[in-house]
């Protein structure tokens, strides 16, 4: 098993999204003795936000590329070629404003791409990622997953709908929850931990 493991918090050794997805990996390692691990922080080796040169490389024909485009779509080929070749992706998504870091959605932005990870047919849009597991270690200051603030939670839904545009359907989500809140942060990542089934 080729397991790859996307970092998008910026706090290293403090950050509980990145606690999370090892956990979720040891306990796959666990399971399935041999399992590879490929790592890509996204905050350490970003990929830009896109801009009109990456726009204007994935609507050009390979032939026709200026020295430009061809420099420009190598963060897509890249995230393309690594999502292709692991059998299951652990992302790793710390919660900013209610919503995913930004490094994580410029990675989406490129890994989208119309004919390649995607594509319009007569019956609507179909995925062309497929038969990958994903697992989502989610890290939130307070509680989203139910409650009044459930509304406010753009992390696991958007997600769930982008992953499941480009055809990874089975996705898994893992949560450690109110590590800012005085009454649960000292056991929030021990229960987070011991929710994890793979």
């Amino acid at each position: 098993m080729k397991i790859l493991n996307l970092i998008s918090s910026p706090r290293g050794g403090a950050s509980f999204s990145i606690k999370l997805a090892d956990a979720i990996i040891e306990k796959l390692q666990a399971a399935n003795p041999g399992s590879t691990v490929k790592v890509h922080d996204l905050v350490k080796t970003p990929f830009p936000h896109l801009e009109e040169v990456h726009l204007n490389s994935f609507f050009t024909p390979k032939e026709n590329h200026t020295p430009e485009m061809t420099e420009a779509i190598k963060h897509s080929d890249q995230a393309i070629a690594e999502i292709t070749d692991a059998d299951v992706i652990v992302i790793g998504v710390p919660m900013y404003n209610f919503s995913i870091h930004s490094t994580l959605k410029a990675w989406i932005d490129h890994l989208a791409r119309a004919g390649k990870t995607f594509q319009y047919t007569a019956n609507g849009p179909e995925g062309l990622v497929k038969n990958k597991k994903v697992y989502l270690a989610i890290a939130t200051g307070g509680v989203y997953s139910d409650g009044p603030m459930k509304a406010y939670d753009f992390t696991e839904p958007y997600l769930r709908t982008v992953l499941g545009f480009l055809g990874m359907t089975d996705v898994t989500a893992f949560r450690v929850e109110g590590v800012n809140m005085p009454d649960l942060k000292d056991q929030a990542l021990e229960k987070a931990i011991a929710s994890i089934t793979v």
